[in-house]
């Protein structure tokens, strides 16, 4: 049964638990205001019927002692009974009138001896058998007499009684209208809840798959300021989710077109491998010098798909650095590296002079030096592929605060301002129609950007038309620094 009434009110509503549980904290309350109440009550009638007796025993013990009687001092359906005590006994005076005395008027001779030699006035209340019951006072006349009075307390149970029931009538009353109201009160009060409960469900319509954003807030503003810190809380919330979904969307659609441009940049070289396989096949039987040209071909373009397969794996590898770090750091001089870099490139692109200015200092620095040199190498490379024949680029190196900086500038067109927050993005270029064919996969500068990044550096770009930067910069924390003067800085400028 418990368990069942229990289940039941968990599957109230929230107002109307609410205003249950006002309810019985209001019957709580009202039993004890009502018992406090009926005990005052009593108490201060049964004092106001302790001092009529005193009065009226005043005035008859008077009469008594002056006249020997009480004619004239008597009250209604009250007792009176005098009592001799000279014989150390209490001995009953024949009543003035029978029905002065009870039948029984044992209760009356206890209470008149237990009052003999006593001073103060004795007060008892006693059920009389066959009368009710009622207050008994007993008094001393004078020496030797004593009086016994005895008042009835219906009156007192009467009106305790009908105070009873008008408080039980006047407090279910007020408890049914406390629920009743209450109620209506808290569901208007809670009704702000009810409508973020609506708004939260309103979610669940929405196709969450192919929406980036979520188009319902709640902007009620009633309820109050606790209602209104919630409020707050659940909009947040919700720009929050609109954020993540936000993110998410993002990155299904890089994913999306991650994997459309490696397939595409996949699908070239293949079909390429393809097409000279199938010449060598039938040119086998020709020339050697025809063999050996289509060999040549298949080899350049098995290359260029090795190269960007390794530069995808390498993307992958960053990516997850946080499973498999792909850098092997040690000690390494900077300066030495943009030298070895300068040197292949002046090997690989003698049309494009180059100029190195890295002063006669050591910069020594924790980095993975194969890697970092990937990087310059990338970068060069870049300024080379979007420039043309004998443009000038510039590699410097310089310390600046806590970092140590290479700089790879180039003097060409530049890039046009719409292409320059998505030079990084893997597969993007900003020349389009020339690119492939100059054998770009436009994987170099995303490769540089994730290597700087995971060596806790960062790659910027300021173009303009005439000067291209890209600026790279590695933190000097933890590094041993030899004769330091100036570290790496890249400037490269692309066109």
């Amino acid at each position: 049964m418990i368990a069942r009434l229990n289940r039941s009110y968990r599957g109230m509503r929230l107002g109307t638990r609410l205003a249950l549980g006002l309810g019985a904290l209001a019957l709580v309350v009202f039993a004890v205001v009502g018992s406090a109440l009926t005990m005052y009550m009593r108490d201060y009638l049964s004092a106001q019927l302790n001092e009529q007796l005193r009065i009226a025993q005043v005035a008859q013990s008077k009469s008594i002692a002056d006249y020997g009687t009480l004619k004239g001092k008597k009250y209604y359906r009250w007792y009176y009974a005098v009592y001799d005590m000279a014989s150390g006994s209490p001995v009953l005076r024949k009543p003035e009138d029978p029905a002065d005395v009870p039948k029984d008027i044992d209760d009356f001779t206890l209470v008149a001896k237990a009052q003999a030699g006593r001073k103060a006035e004795l007060v008892r209340t006693e059920q009389l058998k066959g009368a009710g019951q009622y207050r008994l006072r007993a008094c001393e006349v004078e020496p030797g007499v004593v009086l016994v009075s005895a008042a009835p307390m219906d009156d007192i149970e009467d009106t305790v009684g009908r105070l009873i029931t008008v408080q039980v009538v006047t407090f279910l009353l007020a408890l049914t209208a406390l629920v009743v109201f209450g109620r209506a009160m808290l569901r208007r009060g809670l009704k702000p809840l009810s409508d973020m409960a609506h708004t939260a469900r309103g979610i669940t319509s929405h196709d969450l798959t192919d929406s980036a954003r979520l188009p319902v807030r709640h902007d009620n503003r009633d309820g109050g300021p606790e209602v209104e810190e919630l409020r707050t809380a659940f909009n947040t919330m919700l720009e929050h989710i609109d954020d993540a979904l936000a993110v998410r969307t993002e990155a299904e659609q890089r994913l999306r077109r991650f994997v459309a441009d490696a397939s595409h940049e996949l699908r070239t070289p293949l079909m390429s491998v393809r097409g000279y396989a199938d010449l060598f096949q039938y040119a086998a039987a020709h020339s050697p010098e025809e063999r050996d040209k289509h060999l040549a071909r298949l080899r350049a373009e098995a290359a260029r798909m090795g190269t960007l397969l390794d530069d995808l794996l390498m993307l992958a590898r960053l990516d997850a650095a946080d499973v498999e770090t792909p850098l092997r750091r040690e000690e390494t001089d900077l300066v030495e590296l943009v030298h070895q870099a300068a040197d292949g490139f002046r090997a690989r692109r003698p049309d494009h002079p180059l100029t190195v200015a890295t002063g006669t200092d050591r910069v020594r620095l924790a980095l993975d030096p194969l890697r970092v040199r990937q990087v310059l190498d990338n970068l060069l490379t870049n300024a080379a592929v979007h420039t043309p024949p004998g443009t000038k680029v510039c590699l410097e190196v310089a310390v600046e605060a806590d970092t140590a900086e290479v700089r790879v500038t180039d003097s060409g067109p530049g890039i046009p301002a719409d292409d320059q927050e998505r030079v990084f993005d893997r597969f993007y270029r900003v020349d389009k129609a020339r690119s492939r064919d100059r054998g770009g996969s436009g994987l170099g500068l995303a490769v540089a950007h994730s290597l700087v990044r995971a060596h806790g550096g960062t790659i910027d770009l300021t173009s303009a038309p005439g000067a291209t930067t890209f600026t790279v910069r590695f933190p000097l924390g933890g590094v041993a620094r030899a004769g330091l003067r100036g570290v790496g800085a890249v400037d490269q400028v692309l066109s």
